[in-house]
């Protein structure tokens, strides 16, 4: 019988006895974030594409001994200022993200309206920035630089634009954390949730408007 039993052992499994946990740690995420990660990834991609195309839009080519139509942009001092405006946006939000993580919903309900109220004051300013450039002569047909501008910063401008559909959902969480019959520690964790995915959407813009200003200066 024990040459029966062992010819029947499988060694190559684990026996329950033997089991070892071997998870020392566990990594834990909202779905919401972990998808808003993955749009990130596609959103980088998709301004990683722009920039490719534009630094291939940009090699010096010749057709028939006459050099290529790319006519380079001067920068607005406005685009400057709107850089630092964007940069306070995310400050804002990152005021607000700690604020909440403490539990100070008043202060953080304050800076994430400042913050909102910013990024919609950097909008604006963009539209004068296009404004001013038009006024000028550079429209958007004139040649492929002038193109490539209005595209990238419009695009930036629209993400942007999604990201305050998002910022005004967030703030009605803040009315709703005040609400009678609500269980506020349910209110108080989707609220931190929505504040931090806002904190790192706008962290997320103001690096691609970095990387995107750092491209036109030096182009």
């Amino acid at each position: 019988m024990n040459i029966f039993k062992r010819l029947a052992e499988k060694p190559w499994l684990a026996q329950p006895d033997t089991v070892v946990d071997l998870r020392t740690a566990s990594y834990a995420a909202s779905n919401q974030k972990v998808a808003l990660v993955v749009f990130l990834a596609i959103v980088g991609v998709l301004f990683f594409l722009f920039f490719a195309a534009y630094h291939m839009r940009l090699e010096p080519l010749e057709f028939g001994g006459q050099q290529t139509d790319w006519v380079p942009m001067p920068e607005p001092p406005l685009l400057w200022f709107n850089t630092i405006v964007l940069g306070l946006a995310s400050v804002a939000y990152e005021w607000a993200r700690r604020a909440c993580n403490r539990g100070q919903t008043g202060t953080a309900k304050l800076a994430f309206l400042i913050a909102g109220g910013i990024t919609l004051a950097f909008l604006a300013l963009q539209l004068v920035v296009w404004n001013q450039l038009i006024a000028r002569g550079y429209y958007a047909y004139a040649n492929p630089a002038n193109s490539f501008f209005y595209l990238i910063t419009g695009v930036h401008g629209v993400h942007l634009l999604g990201g305050l559909v998002a910022w005004a959902r967030a703030s009605r969480r803040f009315a709703a954390s005040d609400a009678e019959g609500v269980d506020p520690a349910d209110v108080n964790v989707r609220l931190r949730r929505s504040v931090d995915l806002c904190a790192l959407y706008w962290h997320f813009l103001l690096l691609i408007w970095l990387g995107m200003l750092a491209l036109f200066v030096n182009t």
